[in-house]
């Protein structure tokens, strides 16, 4: 499963299994309480269609996938992509989004110029 995440500063796809959609209930209560909490405005009825505007991705046995124009397009999706994480999901950025985001991301951003430094030298070598 793929979906848009708004929780950023810019957008990013996040990657699940189906069983992680039975959490999004849980997910929403818990946001709602924080944002209580911190006394901010939250609309739990918009935040659960967020999180169920998902599009099942079919992979193959590679583990490729098609992603869906429509998510790639509002994920700001251009000519890359960077894969990250692991547990019970991960993101995919736009790196020109990723780079973007605040200094708690720095260690994420090092990863992906890092993979785009080593992609780049591998290509050269052909």
């Amino acid at each position: 499963m793929l979906c848009l995440d708004k929780h950023h500063k810019h957008p990013c796809l996040v990657g699940f299994g189906l069983s992680r959609a039975e959490t999004f209930m849980d997910q929403v209560a818990h946001e709602e309480r924080v944002a209580l909490e911190r006394r901010e405005d939250f609309d739990p009825d918009l935040r659960l269609a967020q999180l169920g505007g998902f599009a099942r991705a079919n992979f193959d046995e590679s583990g490729r996938f098609v992603l869906p124009d429509h998510l790639g397009e509002q994920a700001g999706v251009a000519d890359a992509l960077y894969f990250h994480g692991g547990g019970v999901f991960f993101t995919i950025w736009a790196p020109e989004m990723l780079f973007e985001m605040g200094a708690g991301w720095d260690s994420v951003k090092a990863s992906c110029r890092a993979h785009m430094a080593d992609h780049a030298a591998k290509g050269k070598r052909k």
